[in-house]
């Protein structure tokens, strides 16, 4: 929101040593984010006048057209002779009004004037362009023209009001009542301890039966519509200087009269309006929600298709506006025409909600939806109307209709019961009670009560629903700078929980082993679901949709870690880092078969622990997921060796750095699921409670999941759950004890049938060698037809054992390998390679 300064000062008596800077430091200090101050004709120096052009010479011979004028500029220039200039616009012509900045003077940017020669004369100034002045956009192209009216010799730093200050302020979502001049000279009123002169403070007329019919269909989209007729307007009539001007320095460019007057007053007040040319307007004005696939061409001359949840403004054809977002072509005042002599004025309060729905749904962000999204004053729209129709009135010789028509849903004034001390106990300063109401009173509340208070907000107040809102309005208008440091007192004997303790500790296994964090954000659009092969029964396509998505592309939380980490890679790869192992440890989430509504936790104690466990039932379930992706070169090549690409070895061994860390033993096998390639994957399982039940998969990508969302050639990946494996574990992992004796190694060869998993062979010897066994390695498979037949490989295991109490002998370490040899053959066909 951009506020001159000069424009504030009409409705609040600052000192007039107050610059913008003390303005932006006291508004600042009451809680409004002021980000610069712009000053506007800082470096400006006159002569800077209104001239009248008495004659133009058109210069032959060059490439662009040349004017040679002589323009009247009274005494400005000391001798009141014409004032001789070269001029290339051409949107003028003798007897126009305009600006002439003589020389001595200087334009914004430091530009000096200085009579020149140019085009084969001399050129004694300038007739100058909006733009060349620093006033922004004024929807021409060309020199100003001034009303005739204006005498020549006139200063027109004053009159174009070149000279100023900016407040330019970023309004958070709960102070919409600032996207006015009005809410913004309350605070600064408040700021100074100043009287407010409040500018919807109107006479209004009551509503009759004489006004302009309007039917409300959905008085839960639009609680309140107000129509107002003006008629026998002057069609020629323009918007004056100091209209225009309000509206360039508040970065709006004027249009014509009509919608510069509806603008002005959504400026002043913070209620939007829209005026439609009555003659365009067929029957009774209405309000209700579209039918789907009804069809609007909106203002900027786009035909939009309608959704039925978008809330329009009807007549007898149909809609004719995209109701709190923008008006439609068909009913908007022309001003190249120059024919509307009468028009409508719409006021209305429509569902925040809603619009900012549509304005979403539409991407079409307006002033308009600005302002109703984060909160319009109900009440305003009548003294809004009343203040448009009586500068219609003024400025374009309108004459007001008598009827007033005003539609009302009945609502109740909100009041909040708040202790008188409640703002002492939070801020831990004591206000008193007379602070605590003075305070509230500024902002609007009517105050009742001595220590209990009966506060009703005022209707431009919207954000403020709790005791704890109260609160915060006195803490900031008392100064957040007068809150006393103090540290909380946390109580003894907390800390991290198991599960962020696994959480911590995974994350450092992972970056020990090579891998980079790449947290995402948790949003997905559901056709990632197909790119990742998901077959159509899958519960991850069971997916938890947001109400108010950031993204209109990805409305859904995520049921699975791959989407986000599988982006981050291809962006990655796509800026030429290649050699890639990320990973994230995060929430998913998974819809509950019976959605419950949330209770509200109080903020004055502690939530019990039955009201925790009744918010939690109402939140999807979301299980932490741990998960790594993989491209490019494991092992770099160079003097050292030739190194190796990454693999689906690689994904299953980062599954098994995180089962350590939990103390699962992870039973990794054979599997096919979704994304992954068919023959390299591994299922990955634990055994909780006696029940294997799995955790995850691990593996390279199927070839079509890499083609779908362009990544890398051979592309790995693994994810696992972490709450499972923390539920498989023992409990705190336990340190290892080292043993003072030596191990003895032991390596076999065994001969299986090629389908034969390594797992199961792993599990007989591991089973078969008995509690001597320390580790067990998988150090190399062999195949070869020749020498072990067809259908058949070689699996040659390295086998640790280890006594705690004395050295083994070579007897007792070869029976343990005699023993695991033994159960393996006897479980899965193995036999010693000779």
């Amino acid at each position: 929101m951009r506020v001159p300064l000069s424009w504030l000062r009409e409705y609040v008596d600052l000192p007039a040593t107050e610059t913008g800077r003390d303005v932006q430091e006291k508004l600042i200090s009451v809680g409004l984010e002021v980000e610069t101050v712009e000053q506007l004709g800082t470096d400006l120096k006159g002569p800077l006048v209104v001239g009248q052009v008495l004659t133009i010479e058109e210069l032959e011979g060059f490439k662009k057209p040349i004017r040679f004028c002589t323009v009247d500029v009274g005494a400005a220039n000391g001798t009141g002779e014409p004032q001789e200039i070269v001029c290339g616009a051409r949107n003028f012509s003798v007897g126009d009004k305009v600006v002439v900045v003589l020389p001595g003077a200087v334009l914004p940017g430091g530009f000096a004037i200085s009579a020149r020669k140019t085009y084969g004369k001399t050129s004694h100034g300038m007739i100058c362009s909006a733009d060349e002045l620093g006033m922004g956009d004024d929807g021409t192209h060309g020199i100003i023209v001034l009303p005739p009216e204006y005498e020549v010799g006139t200063d027109a730093i004053e009159l174009l009001e070149l000279v100023d200050e900016v407040l330019d302020i970023a309004v958070t979502p709960d102070r919409g009542y600032c996207l006015s001049l009005r809410g913004v000279a309350r605070e600064t009123a408040i700021a100074y301890g100043l009287p407010l002169r409040d500018p919807a403070l109107l006479d209004v007329p009551a509503p009759n039966a004489y006004g302009y019919p309007v039917q409300v269909s959905d008085p839960f989209g639009c609680d309140r519509f107000t129509a107002r007729t003006v008629s026998g307007l002057d069609p020629e009539a323009r918007s004056p200087i100091w209209l225009q001007r309000r509206l360039q320095k508040a970065g709006m460019r004027p249009i014509s009269l009509a919608v510069d007057v509806t603008n002005y007053v959504m400026l002043e007040l913070g209620q939007p309006l829209h005026a439609y040319d009555r003659a365009r307007v067929q029957g009774a004005v209405g309000v209700r929600r579209a039918e789907a696939g009804e069809q609007l061409t909106t203002l900027d001359g786009v035909t939009r298709t309608l959704d039925a949840q978008d809330l329009v403004i009807t007549d007898e054809r149909g809609p004719i506006g995209l109701a709190g977002v923008m008006g439609g072509a068909h009913t908007e005042i022309d001003d190249t025409e120059g024919t509307t002599t009468e028009v409508v004025i719409e006021a209305a309060h429509f569902d925040a909600i809603s619009i900012a729905r549509t304005a979403r749904r539409h991407k079409l962000s307006s002033e308009a939806s600005r302002r109703y999204e984060r909160g319009v004053d109900p009440e305003a729209a009548a003294a809004a109307a009343q203040r448009t129709v009586d500068l219609l009135v003024l400025l374009a010789g309108g004459t007001a209709d008598a009827g007033v028509t005003e539609v009302i849903a009945p609502s109740a004034p909100r009041t909040i019961t708040i202790p008188a001390d409640h703002p002492d106990r939070v801020a831990g300063v004591e206000y008193g009670r007379e602070t605590v109401v003075r305070r509230l009173q500024e902002i609007g509340c009517d105050v009742y009560g001595q220590d209990e208070l009966v506060v009703t907000v005022p209707s431009w107040r919207g954000d403020l629903t709790d005791p704890n809102d109260l609160a915060e309005e006195v803490i900031r208008l008392e100064g957040y700078e007068n809150l006393p440091s103090t540290l909380p007192k946390p109580p003894a004997g907390r800390g991290l929980t198991e599960r962020q303790r696994l959480h911590r500790r995974v994350g450092r296994a992972l970056a020990g082993a090579g891998y980079v964090e790449a947290p995402n954000y948790p949003f997905i659009g559901e056709q990632v679901l197909d790119r990742l092969g998901l077959a159509a029964d899958d519960p991850k396509r069971a997916v938890v949709k947001l109400v108010n998505p950031l993204s209109d592309e990805e409305p859904a939380l995520r049921t699975t870690l791959l989407p986000g980490l599988l982006a981050a890679l291809r962006r990655n790869d796509g800026r030429g880092s290649h050699d890639l192992a990320l990973f994230e440890t995060g929430l998913v989430f998974h819809p509950r078969a019976e959605a419950k509504a949330a209770v509200r936790l109080p903020v004055d104690r502690r939530p019990t622990a039955e009201e925790i466990a009744s918010l939690t039932e109402a939140l999807p379930v979301q299980p932490r997921h741990a998960a790594v992706v993989l491209a490019g070169a494991r092992e770099q090549a160079g003097w050292w060796g030739t190194g190796r690409p990454a693999g689906w070895a690689d994904a299953v061994e980062a599954a098994r750095v995180i089962a350590r860390e939990t103390g699962t033993e992870l039973i990794v096998r054979k599997g096919q699921y979704g994304p992954w390639h068919p023959g390299r994957c591994a299922e990955l399982a634990v055994t909780a409670d006696g029940t294997e039940r799995v955790v995850g998969y691990a593996g390279e990508l199927h070839p079509r999941v890499v083609q779908a969302l362009g990544l890398p050639a051979r592309t790995c990946a693994m994810e696992l759950d972490l709450d499972v494996l923390e539920e498989a574990s023992a409990g705190p992992v336990k340190g290892p004890r080292i043993s003072a004796f030596p191990v003895a190694t032991q390596d076999v060869a065994l001969v299986v049938d090629r389908f034969v998993p390594a797992a199961d062979v792993e599990a007989a010897l591991r089973e078969g060698a008995g509690e001597l066994l320390e580790s067990i390695r998988l150090f190399d498979v062999y195949e070869n037809a020749e020498q072990l037949g067809d259908g058949r490989k070689s699996l040659a295991y390295a086998l640790r054992f280890r006594a705690s109490d004395r050295t083994l002998t070579v007897d007792e370490a070869s029976a343990a390998r005699d023993a695991a040899v033994a159960l393996a053959g006897e479980r899965t066909g193995a036999a010693l390679r000779s």
